[in-house]
């Protein structure tokens, strides 16, 4: 199992780790301890707020590595 969730945030060669494979994963599980968090604490949380946010953030860390090479 783990085999599997190692390949979705490496390159090619299964090896080495892919940064914006990497920060999308890191970014959705946040997002999901974030709603479980407000859910248990009864607290407010926007999904869809926290997912254009983080969306946009990885974005620009795409076009800035992008623009970088």
């Amino acid at each position: 199992m783990f085999k599997k969730l190692i390949q979705l945030i490496t390159g090619d060669d299964n090896m080495t780790l892919e940064p914006s494979y990497f920060f999308a994963a890191l970014a959705f599980i946040v997002g999901l301890g974030l709603e479980i968090y407000s859910v248990v604490y009864g607290k407010t949380f926007d999904m869809q707020a926290y997912g254009i946010g983080a969306g946009a953030l990885l974005t620009g860390l795409g076009l800035s590595d992008k623009f970088r090479k």
